[in-house]
């Protein structure tokens, strides 16, 4: 919680001012019933106009002035929450985008979202209501007591009597309802994680007609959060009838008691009227205290989700190495002895892997579902760092090298196809801001793009909907190819990225990445040898292991897995295409 005080250090003003406006607001609060008691035995006592017109002037202009403080108050709180939760929302997103692959996985990125979002505005509310409220309650609490005592001291023992009994009230309510509040906010995280994965998974949900299965585990969920939110409601719907059936009885033994004090001479009847607006004043900031507790207990469990975010290490680059220095090295890539396990998952999903790979080749990588080419392909560009062993780009160790220097020499499509809202060119400069046309269409002409987007009324400045789904599976592959090839990286992985390919364009763009970008190490993942085949080292995978490495013909002499992934996919019309 102490690391968010930082994002109010532009509001200091609003921090001190906007409190005590309020502050003014409660003084002029607690004078209007001393004010009340006069009109009262002055004033209708003795039946003296003049008088209570000029008090209840005086009333009218305790309302004005504290409305005019309260409006004061309140642009001041808004203006420092809002602030607040603007500087802290850039902020964590800015860090968010810093983290590692590793980091994200910590806590998921649908947690994250809701962190940012929901927990973010949580701690704007938080702020915005102590500036307001926190020190006005407790000033009108004490204020009242002070002003009932020096009404009359032996009535206001009352006050001693009742006021500890509605606290007693509100903390065994609070009691209950704070873990509540907490289980629930868990609960929306669950709702949040849902909602992502069945709009992200629409088209499989329905494929497999899913979709009632789906809206019953929602449903579920989000009947757990009103089952929860339900429960503190009716734990919370007793405070109020509690306190005032409390507050009344203490309302009956002031009047009774004070009307036995004005039948003695010991007390007026404007007295006894301010000792009973004291004693209202009293209550209702009790029950305003109860619910300030709750706001800030929800924005303090907030505040320390948005701080477990920030707690997380942003990746590291303490490295100064630049990949432009690097290039006269004679291998592009260099695996030696790598090994590399996911946070939580036990085994290693690569163990021991080592291999060398010139400037300018081809590998290939090939194994099974889970036999880790996803997770050799991220610990290229240092999304993972490696457990054991050492990964080289052009000589070096990648843990050297500054990371945006080593990202902008590589070129990665990942296995889902990923577009932005935008039109194509805005796509494309991804990898070069300042990419022309004529590059940006050498670059869809090798990935076998722009025999699609030429078609398209508009070529680059059509419009990708998001996340593409205006585009088919094949062009949104081929897309994010060409984006990864503008400005020509010096390594491209292709991890998996062909898969929605036919074979025909799979060969052609094989054949335009060997002829139009011959200086370009390459690293192709893919389930297909045919796709493999041309290239100058193939490594295959099996649970980790780095079961077979060699060309096409020498893996299917020596390695038994590749021989069986090859046999598997040779049909008769495979076989005979000798691409």
């Amino acid at each position: 919680m102490k690391n968010l005080l930082r994002f109010l250090r532009n509001y200091k003003k609003e921090l001190v001012f906007g409190p005590f406006f309020k502050l003014l607001e409660a003084v002029f609060e607690l004078i209007v019933p001393i004010v009340m008691s006069k009109i009262i035995d002055n004033g209708i006592k003795n039946n003296d106009s003049g008088y209570i017109f000029k008090m209840s002037g005086i009333i009218v202009l305790l309302g004005v002035c504290g409305l005019a403080f309260a409006l004061t108050c309140q642009y001041l709180a808004s203006k420092c929450a809002y602030g607040f939760g603007t500087e802290l929302r850039e902020a964590l997103y800015k860090h968010i985008n810093t983290l590692s692959h590793g980091s994200i996985d910590k806590i998921g990125t649908s947690s994250l979202v809701n962190r940012l979002t929901n927990d973010t505005n949580t701690v704007q509310n938080g702020v915005n209501m102590f500036i307001r409220l926190a020190v006005r309650v407790p000033f009108l609490i004490i204020g009242a007591a002070v002003m009932a005592v020096m009404l009359d001291a032996k009535l206001s023992l009352i006050f001693f009597i009742v006021a500890p009994i509605i606290a007693a009230i509100i903390f065994l309510i609070m009691r209950k309802t704070l873990p509540m509040y907490k289980k629930t906010q868990q609960k929306l995280d669950k709702a949040a994680l849902l909602t992502r994965e069945n709009l992200e998974g629409t088209r499989v949900i329905r494929a497999f007609s899913r979709q009632q299965e789906e809206i019953n585990e929602f449903k579920g969920a989000v009947d757990e959060i009103a089952a929860s939110s339900i429960a503190v409601g009716k734990l919370s719907a007793i405070l109020n009838p509690v306190a005032f059936m409390v507050m009344n009885l203490g309302i009956v033994a002031i009047t009774w008691f004070g009307g036995a004090r004005i039948d003695a001479g010991s007390m007026t009847q404007g007295e006894l009227t301010a000792f009973t607006n004291y004693m209202t004043q009293i209550l209702l900031a009790l029950l305003v205290l109860a619910n300030l507790i709750i706001i800030f207990t929800k924005a303090l469990a907030s505040a320390n989700r948005v701080s477990e975010v920030f707690a997380l290490e942003p990746e590291i680059s303490d490295g100064s190495e630049t990949a432009e220095s690097n290039k006269s090295a004679e291998y592009a890539l260099q695996f030696e002895n790598v090994s590399f396990a996911y946070e939580g998952a036990g085994d290693n999903s690569l163990e021991n892997i080592s291999f060398k790979l010139e400037k300018g080749r081809m590998l290939g990588v090939i194994g099974g579902t889970g036999s880790g080419k996803s997770t050799l392909a991220n610990l290229i560009p240092c999304f993972y760092r490696a457990d054991a062993g050492t990964v080289s780009v052009f000589g070096k160790n990648v843990n050297e090298y500054d990371l945006d220097s080593l990202r902008r020499s590589i070129g990665l499509v990942p296995q889902k196809a990923v577009l932005f809202t935008g039109t194509i060119r805005d796509n494309m400069k991804w990898r070069k801001a300042d990419a022309s046309d004529e590059e940006i269409i050498r670059a869809l002409k090798t990935a076998q793009a722009w025999e699609f987007v030429e078609k398209m009324p508009d070529l680059l400045d059509t419009r990708i909907s998001q996340g593409g789904r205006n585009l088919s599976g094949g062009q949104k592959q081929r897309i994010s190819i060409a984006r990864a090839l503008v400005g020509a990286p010096d390594i491209l992985i292709l991890d998996d990225s062909t898969s929605a390919l036919d074979y025909a364009t799979d060969l052609r763009l094989r054949k335009a990445l060997r002829n139009k970008m011959a200086d370009t190490t390459v690293i192709m993942i893919s389930q297909r040898t045919t796709s493999l085949k041309d290239a100058d080292k193939i490594i295959v995978l099996e649970d980790g292991l780095q079961v077979g490495t060699g060309t096409h013909d020498e893996l299917l002499e020596n390695c038994e897995v590749y021989g069986e992934i090859y046999k598997s996919q040779m049909n008769e019309k495979e076989g005979g295409n000798n691409d």
